[in-house]
């Protein structure tokens, strides 16, 4: 056995082999993965292993798609079946709202490429003559589906690597991972110790106890899963081929020939939870005691639409444990409190994921970064906050509703509250209705008279959210914005490594402001921050909340000196944002300080007391609007805010929620990270290069002059909708010219309330201002016109007067 390597993969599941085949293709030979079994040991060997190419996650559909294609090529060349079977995938819609996902899906396949198209009754009854097709409103085929062997694929993916000179042990449980000062780890087996610059975790099963090893608790929790296959059916033993599965999942099950009969699976109601304290570290190959009775309602619902399953004695039941993070997504990416540790934990549709999951990961370790944005899987995505009470409600809630549709700008209930400051309770008094947000609760806006819904077209609040909004354009509202991340940065060397970090040169002078992004590794944008000088050796810096420990891995990038010292702020501050025409009259009455322009003008900021309390006041909004950010210390938010909201009410203005500052800031043209702002785009096209100054170092700057005078492949860009009554684009949606070629994608989307349009923000591709395109809203083309400026205050005169 080796002594040193690159990398040790531990786990030899389909996910570990896979991130060690890719490993080895991009040139990292001295890789070993270590399996305290048999390759396949734990979820692999018993899965289903279905694939398919869609996913309401655009980055997700082409990691799939990568997975799909890639089973055949990787047959070709390690000579090892992978057990490959694409008699496509029929998509059943029985609801409306499941139709306008499906016709999402179909207009995302048209952009990329993929093979994802509807066909008619007719059709479908040729491809699968014994689907019931009653009640079905709409059917999707995607002819590349179907299902592979999960042996064959795993030992693909091992021989593959091996044929490069990866080295897989088997039979070797790892019992310590030890972290050496100079961030290299030590590998320890009983079979000896191996010392590695990275440890990955694709443990599966045991991906709680091998984190743990390393001192980390990771939010995941295995559950019992059950599918079952029946007997031979005489109709299927007489066909001369194979047929296409079924995935109706407004009936909460999935279909597909296995043999010469069914395999049909189920998330049921009735959730099962395993291994609460822990995997046995005995459990291999074991199966769980048959429970048909709790699948029994699903089963009745797949035997109405395929009667076969009924007349069709059972075979074999297969019921097993999987492993599960709190949103089903896996728990992807370096480790942000760990250095050099990589995590894979919680794949659920592994089979679809594996050859795009196992490319990202290698990429991220070899390269620094992947070619996709995955913030969506990173593991940075959760905090502390997602413990083990948290984790149990929403793995239930994700299990349950496997199938259920995730719509746009969903909030699910289960599990929270988690976080709360203390002006929770006055909130919800107000009327207020939360979203999540990093463990917090926030208003996302306020009338307890209409309950949160969610749905692709629009929903009752539509009118409340509408309502904030034009009260702030036209008077003052006060946003509560505590879940943005702070920093406090001080010292001697503050302003040195600061300039080292972001790419716009500091402020100079104390209460000045400015902008910048953070360059990722190769060259797009990691971050946008709002950075202000408190002092001399004093810097106060503002981000994206939800990002806060995705951004903690930058900061490491740049040494800090000694004498500097970097604290997030972020659970001991809390903020507001008071804007619109009357903010600066709301907001003086609180205060003796001149507001003018002249005294206290855009990008500035200044201490104020507000109700006692020493606030920071920032001279800037995220709506485009007149307005400050006002940010205290947590315990003197619940004075802060009523004052601001009876300053406000007496302007006829009053309090505003997420949704509605999410139209605002669209109608003012403005990205928003994870969104508009991704390490997928290079500054010139997002319109931040200017913030940029090649004059000094910067972190990755070498990265981005490679990428500075490049033609942009893409341009942001804003579009009114036109002539839309029910629905508005939210985000994802493909972008057509009136011809039917592709040129770009929305990224958010929303309605200006403000200035009566449907918008949507997105990149296009040599689309100039004034252009028709065609934006599918629910999956169909409606007319857009691309804006040469914002619609709301073009010039920026509110903001800055």
């Amino acid at each position: 056995m080796r002594t040193h390597a690159q990398a040790v993969v531990i786990g030899g599941g389909v996910i570990g082999c896979s991130i060690l085949y890719h490993l080895a293709k991009l040139g990292w030979t001295d890789v070993v993965l270590l399996e305290r079994d048999e390759l396949t040991s734990g979820s692999t060997w018993h899965a289903a292993a279905n694939i398919h190419g869609l996913h309401d996650s655009t980055n997700i559909s082409r990691i799939q798609h990568y997975t799909m294609n890639l089973y055949n090529e990787l047959e070709a060349e390690t000579g090892q079946s992978c057990g490959v079977f694409q008699p496509g995938s029929l998509y059943l819609a029985q609801t409306e709202e499941r139709e306008h996902q499906l016709r999402l899906q179909a207009a995302k396949a048209k952009f990329y490429g993929m093979n994802f198209h509807e066909v008619s009754r007719a059709e479908a009854e040729a491809l699968h003559p014994m689907v019931n097709y009653d009640g079905i409103r709409c059917i999707m085929f995607e002819p590349d589906g179907g299902n592979v062997d999960p042996s064959g694929v795993t030992n693909a993916y091992a021989v593959g690597a091996r044929q490069r000179g990866a080295e897989i042990i088997r039979f070797c449980p790892v019992t310590a991972t030890v972290q050496q000062p100079d961030g290299t780890w030590v590998v320890e087996t009983p079979k000896g110790n191996i010392s590695t610059e990275w440890v990955i975790n694709a443990a599966g099963l045991w991906g709680r106890e091998v984190g743990k090893l390393a001192g980390i608790e990771l939010p995941l929790l295995p559950t019992e899963h059950q599918y079952f296959v029946t007997e031979t059916i005489a109709e299927i033993a007489d066909m001369d081929r194979r047929l296409p599965s079924v995935a109706d999942r407004d009936g909460e099950y999935y279909l597909r020939q296995e043999g010469q009969g069914l395999l049909v699976g189920a998330y049921e109601k009735d959730v099962r939870f395993w291994a609460e304290d822990g995997t046995p570290q005995g459990f291999g190959h074991e199966l769980f005691a048959d429970d048909l009775e709790r699948i029994e309602d699903n089963m009745m619902r797949a035997i109405d639409r395929v009667p076969a399953v009924g007349e069709a004695g059972i075979k074999r039941v297969i019921n097993g444990p999987m492993i599960w993070s709190p949103d089903s997504n896996v728990l992807f990416g370096p480790h942000p409190d760990l250095s050099n540790y990589f995590c894979c934990n919680g794949i659920i549709p592994g089979f679809s994921q594996s050859g795009g999951m196992g490319l990202m990961a290698a990429e991220w370790i070899t390269k620094g970064e992947s070619t996709y944005d995955m913030f969506a899987w990173d593991v940075a995505r959760f905090g502390k906050w997602a413990d083990a009470k948290f984790t149990k409600a929403r793995v239930g809630d994700q299990y349950a509703k496997r199938f259920a549709i995730h719509f746009p700008n969903e909030e699910r209930d289960a599990g929270r509250p988690v976080r709360v400051r203390s002006v929770y309770e006055q909130q919800k008094e107000m009327g207020a209705v939360f979203g999540l947000n990093y463990g917090w609760e926030h208003p996302l806006y306020f009338d307890a008279d209409t309950p949160e819904s969610a749905g692709f077209v629009r929903q009752p609040w539509f009118e409340s959210v509408g309502r904030e909004a034009k009260m702030l354009r036209q008077a003052v509202g006060v946003i509560d914005i505590s879940n943005f991340a702070k920093y406090r940065v001080a010292g001697a060397e503050a302003e040195d490594w600061l300039n080292a970090v972001f790419a716009n040169n500091m402020p100079k002078a104390v209460g000045r402001s400015c902008l910048t992004p953070l360059i990722g590794v190769n060259g797009g944008i990691a971050g946008d921050f709002t950075v202000t000088r408190m002092g001399e050796d004093e810097f106060w810096v503002i981000g994206s909340g939800m990002a806060e420990r995705y951004h903690q891995r930058f900061w490491k990038m740049v040494p800090m000196p000694e004498d500097v010292t970097f604290e997030s702020k972020t659970d001991a501050w809390c903020g507001f944002n008071i804007a619109g025409p009357a903010s600066r009259k709301a907001l003086q009455t609180l205060t003796n300080a001149s507001l003018d322009t002249a005294d206290f003008p855009f990008m500035r900021s200044k201490w104020l007391e507000i109700a006692g309390a020493t606030c920071l006041a920032l001279r800037v909004s995220f709506t485009g609007d007149l307005g400050w950010e006002i940010h205290c210390k947590a315990e003197d938010q619940a004075a802060v805010y009523s004052a601001l909201l009876t300053a406000a009410n007496h302007e006829k203005g009053g309090p505003v929620g997420s949704r509605a500052l999410m139209s605002l800031r669209v109608e003012k043209g403005y990205g928003s990270w994870g969104r508009e702002y991704s390490p997928e785009y290079w500054p010139q096209e997002v319109g931040l290069d200017r913030l940029i100054k090649t004059d000094k170092g910067f972190l990755h700057k070498d990265s981005y002059l490679e990428v500075k005078d490049n033609p942009s492949r893409e341009v942001l860009s804003l579009i009114h909708v036109q002539n839309v009554t029910t629905a508005d684009a939210t985000g994802g949606e493909p972008i057509f010219l009136t011809d039917g070629t592709p040129v770009g994608r929305v990224t958010s989307g929303t309605y200006g309330y403000s200035v009566d349009m449907s918008l949507a923000l997105g990149y296009l591709k040599d689309t100039p201002a004034g252009a028709a395109v065609d934006v599918m809203i629910l999956g169909q083309p409606h007319r857009g016109v691309v804006l040469a400026e914002p619609p709301f205050d073009p010039k920026g005169e509110r903001l800055r007067n």
